[in-house]
């Protein structure tokens, strides 16, 4: 009997400590509304979305930070870990940025920091409203121009996936991640209009194992940017256009900058600027791009398809001619594959490379670009490159 006794309270004392405990070892939803978020487009959703984040961030079984469907205006916001388990933030409904220019000075609109183990999903919208900001963007003429805030900025961000969301006339760069690792995007598409100013959609810096999948990106500027301390970047079926292309820089501005492990591939580019570029600046400091691979890609009236630009300067008026073959990075082990279709200028392939440090280890392997302008067929044109061509080279390699 005693030990039948001492069974039953074992039991009884599991049963009690595991109730006890429940709280700590279920995930949990935190919804905004419960918080006092109003879906009404113009209260300030701020401090709502923000004890919400709080709840969930120190929720140890996993909180989920909820935004139901709705429309809600939401000035800038910060959601700070670590916490203490893995999170998600669920955005259903429509999240507005504001348009007052007081509320414009600042770098990030929507930001995730030191955080290990996020998901971002929901398919709603940001809706960065940035028709009431482009008009500030000056920076090409005034050194001391507002700063614009990014729709979403992941920083110290590690282990964490963004998918099925969508972002629309952001301010500046759609998405922005700076020292994150190993993060998967994919689902996403980002929408702003051909003329928005530096509306790159993801920028990439400082950050590790990069996965980008299965997005859509139309917007004023890079379509993805990869600049200094990006390594071991994959891009995969990615539609890009309009937009500046898929665009390893501009390196060169400080001394010691790196872009490397970088992985192009099945990507399709409609109507852009450029395909697949990589850009210095001239003149520029020591600094390293390599190992760097475009492959099974289709340009459709893609004025430049393929583009090494070591003279890189958006506003001539500022460049010497002196400084044009000054870039100091050194470019190597670069593999442009199966890339095909139609450019809209004659020179489809240009490799503008440097005197000082000329490219190394280019390789052109089958190339089929048709251009169907005045003054046809295409060309290509090389400068300071040293490389081989492979298989079929439509235009002639000038390699």
């Amino acid at each position: 009997m005693v030990s039948l006794a001492s069974a039953v309270f074992g039991v009884c004392f599991l049963v009690f400590f595991s109730i006890g405990n429940a709280k700590y070892s279920t995930l949990k939803y935190f919804n905004v509304k419960d918080y006092g978020a109003v879906a009404d487009e113009k209260t300030d959703n701020s401090q709502a979305f923000m004890k919400a984040w709080y709840e969930a961030c120190h929720w140890e079984g996993g909180g989920v930070v909820y935004i139901p469907h709705g429309t809600y205006y939401l000035k800038q916001v910060s959601f700070v870990g670590p916490c203490w388990s893995f999170m998600r933030f669920i955005i259903k409904g429509v999240l507005k940025a504001p348009t007052n220019p007081s509320l414009f000075n600042t770098n990030t609109w929507i930001g995730f920091r030191y955080i290990d183990g996020l998901v971002v999903k929901g398919g709603g919208y940001l809706d960065g409203q940035g028709a009431s900001a482009w008009p500030y963007n000056d920076c090409s003429k005034n050194p001391k121009c507002m700063t614009l805030p990014v729709s979403m900025r992941f920083d110290f961000v590690k282990n964490s996936r963004i998918h099925h969301l969508r972002s629309i006339n952001s301010k500046n760069s759609h998405i922005t991640l700076f020292a994150c690792h190993n993060i998967n995007i994919s689902y996403i598409r980002l929408t702003a209009p051909d003329e928005s100013p530096n509306t790159d959609g993801i920028k990439i810096g400082v950050s590790t194992n990069i996965k980008i999948s299965r997005t859509v990106i139309q917007t004023g500027d890079d379509c993805i940017a990869m600049v200094t301390g990006s390594k071991n970047i994959d891009i995969s079926d990615v539609t890009c256009g309009p937009g500046h292309g898929i665009s390893i820089g501009s390196l060169g501005g400080s001394p010691g900058e790196i872009v490397t492990g970088i992985k192009v591939r099945n990507c399709t580019f409609i109507g852009s600027q450029n395909g697949v570029r990589i850009k210095t600046w001239a003149p520029s400091s020591a600094s390293v791009a390599s190992d760097i691979y475009f492959g099974g890609i289709y340009m459709e009236h893609v004025y430049n398809p393929i583009l090494i630009d070591q003279q890189y300067c958006p506003n001539p008026s500022s460049c010497s001619d002196l400084a044009q073959d000054n870039s100091k990075v050194q470019i190597s082990n670069v593999t442009f594959s199966n890339i095909w279709g139609i450019s809209k200028s004659k020179v489809a392939v240009t490799l503008k490379c440097s005197k000082l440090v000329p490219c190394k280890n280019v390789q052109l392997d089958n190339i089929n670009l048709k251009y169907h302008g005045r003054g046809g067929p295409a060309t290509s044109s090389c400068l300071n490159v040293i490389g081989d061509s492979y298989g079929r080279q439509s235009p002639p390699s000038c390699l």
